[in-house]
């Protein structure tokens, strides 16, 4: 099983992609860089994840800051000690703030190890995931990508991926997740460097940064 966790890596994955698929090429010919963004694995790295959807960057942003303020370095145990109704000064929803709160009482009980999910088949590192109430595939598959380092795991539910492949490809529309995911299977065992490929070349056509987007 590869696992990512240096740029050597992301260059090693698209060259091996060039050679499963060679119009990915020209693809990141036009992306440019591909950026890394790992994360160390662990109930923070989660936590922005969740943080982050559904809300534009700035919010996200304040949120995060102000959690970070309350809490100082977010841990699972740190935030299981923070008053039960500090999702409300931070923003958070009650549903990001039920689902943080379960995340962080398994980990600290012993049940959930975050880390250990990097050296996991991904098939099982999912499904230990989203039996989390409150996290679903996309969040577990970016925090695989993300934290875990996994470098064949491919977010076929990402509207941003979605949309990079139709314009990649010149589709009379864009692919949903089954058919993305259909797709995606040439590009495997790299088909996390692949989605790294695609939001780079998605972000580039727009003229601005991109995250994924759930």
């Amino acid at each position: 099983m590869q696992i990512i966790r240096s740029e050597a890596d992301i260059h090693e994955g698209l060259k091996q992609l060039f050679r499963l698929d060679p119009r990915l090429a020209d693809i990141a010919k036009e992306a440019g860089p591909i950026p890394l963004r790992l994360q160390e694995p662990g109930f923070a790295g989660l936590a922005h994840i969740i943080v982050s959807q559904m809300v534009s960057r700035a919010s996200a942003d304040a949120i995060w800051r102000r959690m970070a303020l309350a809490g100082g370095v977010l841990t699972a145990e740190s935030y299981v000690a923070l008053p039960a109704d500090a999702w409300r000064s931070f923003g958070l929803s009650r549903a990001k703030a039920t689902t943080l709160s379960g995340i962080a009482e398994a980990v600290v009980s012993g049940r959930l190890d975050l880390a250990l999910l990097s050296s996991m088949p991904p098939a099982e590192a999912l499904a230990e995931l989203t039996a989390l109430k409150g996290v679903g595939p996309w969040t577990a598959e970016v925090y695989l990508m993300f934290c875990g380092g996994h470098a064949d795991v491919f977010p076929s539910g990402d509207v941003a991926l979605q949309n990079a492949v139709a314009a990649a490809f010149d589709l009379a529309q864009r692919p949903h997740a089954k058919v993305l995911a259909s797709l995606a299977m040439v590009w495997s065992p790299w088909r996390s460097v692949a989605a790294r490929l695609f939001w780079a070349y998605y972000a580039k056509k727009l003229g601005r940064g991109l995250l994924p987007v759930s």
